[in-house]
């Protein structure tokens, strides 16, 4: 595994239909092809390739007090180069 470097980082609470919206920002702009990230004077301007490769991964952690679940969505791209498929994945 390489060195990860953060290129920008942001964590808010948000309520479920501030998600939607922002989910829908995302897909706009990586249909684009190009995301740009911006927080007060730091921007980070991403492009976007033909094919990515995303990853959605659902998660439970249950811990002494509580118990917390995960959605997470990743997009991921290797620079100058195209993500193979593995085949379609469904939203029900």
């Amino acid at each position: 595994m390489g060195k990860e470097q953060i290129l920008f980082k942001s964590e808010e609470k948000m309520s479920p239909r501030q998600v939607a919206e922002l989910l829908r920002t995302i897909a706009d702009k990586l249909e684009s092809g190009t995301v740009i990230l911006a927080r007060g004077d730091k921007e980070t301007v991403l492009k976007i390739p033909d094919r990515v490769e995303v990853e959605l991964k659902a998660e439970k952690e249950t811990g002494r007090s509580k118990t917390t679940k995960k959605l997470e969505i990743e997009v991921e791209w290797l620079i100058g180069a195209s993500a193979k498929s593995k085949g379609p994945v469904t939203i029900k």
